[in-house]
C-alpha cells in the first residue's frame, strides 16, 4: 500500500480520504469489501507501516459508525476483528502497543454487533469467518460475554467441520482458492487457542489440528510443479497463500505436514479431482460435483475440463478469476467456453448465472481411474447436456504416459455443434505443424509439446485472454477443435 490515504487492492489503486470513499457506491463491490479487511496490518514488513495502519485503523472508527454501510457487513466484520487482533497480538511480541482504548472498544463492538449477524443464511465459508472471527475475539478478551461468543464459536466449528471439510480434506465449494483461505484459518485456529491455552477450555485445536494436514495434501495434490495452485471454480493468486507457505506456517505449529512423495495417479475421490504425473509432465482432471447444493456461488460450468503442466511450465490452464461484478467478464470467466473441455451448442454444461448462482448442475457420472505398465488413467462422464434437445452425454478419458497424455472425448446424442477447447497459458505460443497438428513453445523451449487430433482435423487459433489476479488480465490464445458427426475426438499431446 503506498500511504494511508492512496491503497492499492485487486491490483487497483483509489484514494480513501473523505468518510463517503469508505462505502463508495461506484467502487465494485469486492474492493471496498477488501478495503474493511485491513489485511496489510499483517502483510510482509508491517511493523515498518505501523504508524500509518494506526492512523488508518482510527479513521475508519471515526468514519464507520457502527451497524452502516459495507465494513458492517457481516464478512468483512469477520476478517477486520481477525486482523485487528493478529495485528495487537503480533505487536505486543515486539513491545508495542497499537489499540488504544477507542480501537479496543470498537473491537468489542464489531464482535458484539457480528454475534447478532451472523450469516446462518449464506453457511458455507462464509459462516466459517464469522464462527473464526468470534473464536478470535472470544479468546482476546475477557468476562462472560467473550465467553459466549467462544461457545457459540465452538458450536459452529462443531457443525461445520463435517460438513466442509471432505474425507479427502477439500472444501465443499471445490475452488482451489477458497481451499488455501479456510487452510490458512485452520491454521490461525490452531495458533490463537496454543496463545491462550487456558481460556475457556476450548478443544478447537485440536480439532484443527486433526483436519489440518488433510487440508494442506489437498492442496499438495491440486498445486502445479511451479508451486501454485490450479484454477477449478472461483480461483485467483494474490488472494490466499500458496502451498509452501501454509507448510511453512504448519512446521511452526507443529502440525504434522505429509511429505511423502505423490503417486503416479493421486485421486482426491471425495471432492472428484485427480492429478496424473510422470517425469515430464502433470495433469491435474476435473471430475467435481459443482458443489454444495445450497450454495454453488463460486462454482464454474468446469465439469471434465483439465490442467497440463509440462516440463514444470503451466501448458494448458483454465481462464482464472478476475472479477466478482455482475457482467460479461464474470459471465465468460464462469462459463464453459473459459476452461479445457468440451462446449455443445454453444452451451454451458451448468448454467452459470448472474454474479453467483448456478441453476440445472452437471453431475458427474462413472468416474473411474488406473495405472498399469507406466500408463495412468482418469475418466467419468457427465449429464450437464442431458438437458439440451439433443440430450447428449459427455464422456472424457484422460491417459498419461512417458510419451505423452491422450484425451479422449465422445458425445452421445445429438448435437449441432461441439469443440474441445484449449487454453493456452499466456507464455505458451501455437504454430501449425501440419493438417491436424499444433506445436507448442514456451520461452526458450522451442517445440515444448506438439498437439495431434484424430480422426484428423485442424486446430482453429483465436486470441484469449487468462485472469491471474482479480483486476488483472493476460493476453493468451485459445485452440478449439469441432467434433465430427462420429461424436468422437482423440486429442494427443507428444513431448
Amino acid at each position: 500500500m503506498p500511504d494511508a490515504t492512496s491503497l492499492r487492492l485487486l491490483n487497483a489503486t483509489r484514494r480513501v480520504q473523505a468518510a463517503g470513499d469508505w462505502d463508495n457506491p461506484d467502487v465494485p463491490r469486492l474492493w471496498r469489501y477488501n478495503l474493511h479487511y485491513f489485511d496489510d496490518l499483517n502483510a510482509q514488513a508491517a511493523e515498518n507501516r505501523s504508524a500509518w495502519h494506526r492512523a488508518l485503523v482510527a479513521r475508519w472508527i471515526r468514519d464507520n459508525p457502527p451497524g452502516v454501510g459495507t465494513g458492517w457487513e457481516p464478512y468483512p466484520t469477520s476478517l477486520r476483528i481477525v486482523n485487528w487482533i493478529k495485528w495487537a497480538l503480533a505487536s505486543e511480541a515486539r513491545g508495542e502497543t497499537v489499540l488504544d482504548a477507542l480501537a479496543l472498544q470498537s473491537l468489542a463492538t464489531q464482535a458484539r454487533w457480528l454475534r447478532g449477524k451472523l450469516e446462518i443464511h449464506i453457511l458455507a465459508n462464509h459462516l466459517w469467518a464469522n464462527a473464526k472471527a468470534l473464536t478470535f475475539a472470544g479468546l482476546f478478551f475477557d468476562g462472560p460475554e467473550a465467553e459466549g461468543w467462544l461457545r457459540k464459536a465452538e458450536a459452529i466449528f462443531r457443525r461445520e467441520i463435517p460438513e466442509q471439510v471432505l474425507a479427502d480434506g477439500g472444501h465443499f465449494e471445490r475452488s482451489t482458492m477458497y481451499q488455501a483461505i479456510l487452510t490458512e484459518d485452520v491454521l490461525d485456529l490452531i495458533n490463537i487457542t496454543a496463545a491462550f491455552p487456558s481460556a475457556g477450555g476450548t478443544d478447537l485445536g485440536q480439532r484443527c489440528r486433526a483436519i489440518g494436514t488433510r487440508m494442506l495434501r489437498w492442496l499438495q495434490v491440486m498445486t502445479h510443479p511451479d508451486g501454485r495452485r490450479s484454477f477449478f471454480n472461483d480461483a485467483a493468486f494474490g488472494i490466499a497463500p500458496e502451498y509452501g507457505d501454509l507448510t511453512v506456517y504448519a512446521d511452526r505449529l507443529g502440525l504434522t505436514v505429509d511429505r511423502a512423495p505423490l503417486a503416479p495417479i493421486e485421486v482426491l475421490e471425495a471432492s472428484g479431482y485427480a492429478r496424473l504425473e510422470n517425469p515430464r509432465a502433470v495433469v491435474i482432471c476435473d471430475a467435481a460435483a459443482i458443489g454444495p447444493d445450497y450454495l454453488p456461488g463460486h462454482a464454474h460450468a468446469d465439469t471434465l475440463s483439465f490442467e497440463l503442466s509440462i516440463d514444470g511450465v503451466r501448458t494448458l490452464v483454465n481462464s482464472g478469476t478476475s472479477t466478482y461484478e455482475r457482467g460479461p467478464e464474470r459471465e465468460y470467466q464462469r462459463g464453459t467456453p473459459a476452461h479445457n473441455t468440451v462446449v455443445v451448442d454453444g452451451e454451458d454444461s451448468s448454467e452459470v448465472w448472474d454474479s453467483f448462482r448456478v441453476a440445472r448442475r452437471a453431475k458427474p457420472l462413472n468416474v473411474r481411474w488406473g495405472c498399469d505398465a507406466g500408463t495412468c488413467w482418469f475418466a467419468g462422464s457427465h449429464d450437464g447436456y442431458l438437458r439440451l434437445p439433443g440430450r447428449v452425454l459427455h464422456s472424457r478419458e484422460w491417459r498419461l504416459d512417458p510419451t505423452g497424455l491422450q484425451i479422449r472425448d465422445r458425445l452421445d446424442g445429438q448435437f449441432k455443434s461441439a469443440q474441445a477447447v484449449f487454453h493456452l497459458h499466456p507464455a505458451v505460443t501455437a504454430a501449425p505443424a501440419g493438417e491436424s497438428a499444433t506445436r507448442l513453445s514456451a520461452p526458450g523451449r522451442d517445440g515444448i509439446a506438439r498437439l495431434e487430433t484424430s480422426p484428423a482435423t485442424p486446430f482453429a487459433s483465436a486470441p484469449s485472454a487468462w485472469y491471474p489476479e482479480f483486476g488483472a488480465t493476460e493476453p493468451a490464445t485459445v485452440l478449439t477443435v469441432p467434433f465430427g458427426e462420429g461424436g468422437a475426438l482423440a486429442t494427443h499431446v507428444y513431448w
